[in-house]
């Protein structure tokens, strides 16, 4: 049978370093508070509702799908604090580090919108930022710069947050993908209907040209040129 790393003890990845730390019995954990009306940028398919949780049947995130106590699946939001976190953390996660010329095919912004959402009440969310990580037991690297396939275990954090603190909303770090700026997740299950209300209006990360001219600068800045690929 294979099994997992000890709880507290860092497993092994392929290349034998950044894999992900399996949380305590009892997480000791800090919150904060994303302040009532501060805004949280959202980048999303368009078919989907600006405010429109997921409802956690399936995927494979950081920090979702979970589930809940009686094993009901948590809807989920993910969100961050600018436009250009949200661009990162969804649309350009996977820009590899590496000098030179990178390209990005115009398609994948495709039916891709930037919403934002304003909180009607202030959020109570785990801190999983810097400081607050040494009171968890877990360094950063054990849990917000894994890779994908460490996701398994960094989902059992958000799970665990979830079902021994019935008062935390979601969680909120600093930005794997752009450490300016903060990413947060808000378990759908907490928030009483209408606490999210949308600002302006979900504007086409292509056909909205303010917001174009935002995608193209910042993939300028992270040395990417957009470019329409043949079928």
């Amino acid at each position: 049978m294979v099994r997992g790393p000890a709880k507290g003890q860092p497993g092994r990845d392929a290349a034998g370093a950044g894999a992900a730390v399996l949380p305590p019995a009892k997480i000791a954990v800090s919150t904060m508070e994303w302040a009532v009306e501060t805004i949280i940028h959202r980048v999303h398919l368009s078919v989907y509702a600006s405010d429109e949780f997921n409802p956690g049947l399936s995927g494979s995130a950081r920090f979702s799908p979970i589930k809940d106590a009686l094993g009901a699946p948590v809807p989920t939001l993910y969100g961050g604090s600018t436009f250009e976190c949200a661009m990162m953390e969804t649309v350009f996660y996977d820009v590899p580090y590496a000098s030179g010329l990178k390209t990005f095919d115009k398609a994948r912004l495709a039916r891709q919108v930037h919403s934002q959402l304003t909180p009607g009440a202030s959020l109570m969310l785990a801190d999983f930022r810097g400081r607050a990580l040494r009171k968890l037991g877990v360094p950063r690297s054990r849990i917000i710069d894994t890779e994908a396939d460490q996701y398994p275990i960094t989902r059992q954090w958000a799970e665990a947050i979830h079902n021994q603190h019935p008062d935390v909303q979601g969680m909120c770090w600093t930005s794997r993908q752009d450490d300016s700026a903060q990413a947060l997740i808000i378990f759908g299950d907490r928030l009483g209907k209408g606490v999210l209300n949308q600002t302006g209006v979900s504007r086409s990360l292509i056909e909205d040209l303010p917001t174009y001219r935002a995608v193209l600068a910042l993939a300028e800045q992270i040395g990417v040129e957009i470019v329409t690929k043949s079928s």
